[in-house]
């Protein structure tokens, strides 16, 4: 999965905004029509720690990686009901969000392989994380039992963290 990048002419992204605009959002049921892993509370937990990842990867020119299936399905849903999700990529990031599935490709350079890109994923979870917040977004798939889960392992993220904290 690859972001679109601040083009000439546009608006810094303020993650303050960010995060208040994903917090405003309200998900119709239709979102969740090829989503039907639960609790559907949790999947929404971390597709709202998607997008404020994706607000801090977007402001920052980095590509990430999609850490959980059920969090995939539900950001398709949410693309998928255009209006909406054009108005919120509007409201957060000052321009539509992009999402290149894996094997569909987009124009720009190489992004690194997924593991490196998860890597950034938990970058940007640093940025946007609120004190004491938990990431859900790691082991979701495994806890609304996805059959064969995506995640990004814990010695991976305590890794990254740690590297972040030498920085």
């Amino acid at each position: 999965m690859a972001l679109s990048f601040l083009r000439r002419g546009q608006r810094p992204i303020d993650l303050t905004a960010v995060d208040r605009t994903v917090a405003d959002l309200h998900f119709p049921d239709a979102i969740f029509k090829t989503c039907p892993w639960q609790p559907r509370e949790l999947v929404e937990s971390g597709l709202r720690q998607w997008l404020r990842c994706c607000g801090a990867a977007m402001r920052d020119d980095q590509v990430i990686g999609m850490p959980s299936h059920a969090v995939d399905e539900a950001w398709h849903g949410f693309i998928l009901c255009t209006q909406l999700y054009a108005k919120f990529c509007t409201e957060a990031y000052g321009r539509f969000l992009h999402h290149f599935p894996d094997g569909a490709g987009d124009s720009a350079p190489d992004h690194g392989s997924m593991i490196e890109q998860l890597g950034r994923t938990v970058v940007a979870w640093s940025l946007v994380a609120r004190p004491d917040e938990e990431c859900v977004l790691w082991d979701l798939d495994r806890k609304v039992g996805v059959e064969q889960p995506w995640g990004v392992d814990a010695r991976h993220v305590a890794a990254v963290e740690e590297q972040l904290r030498r920085a």
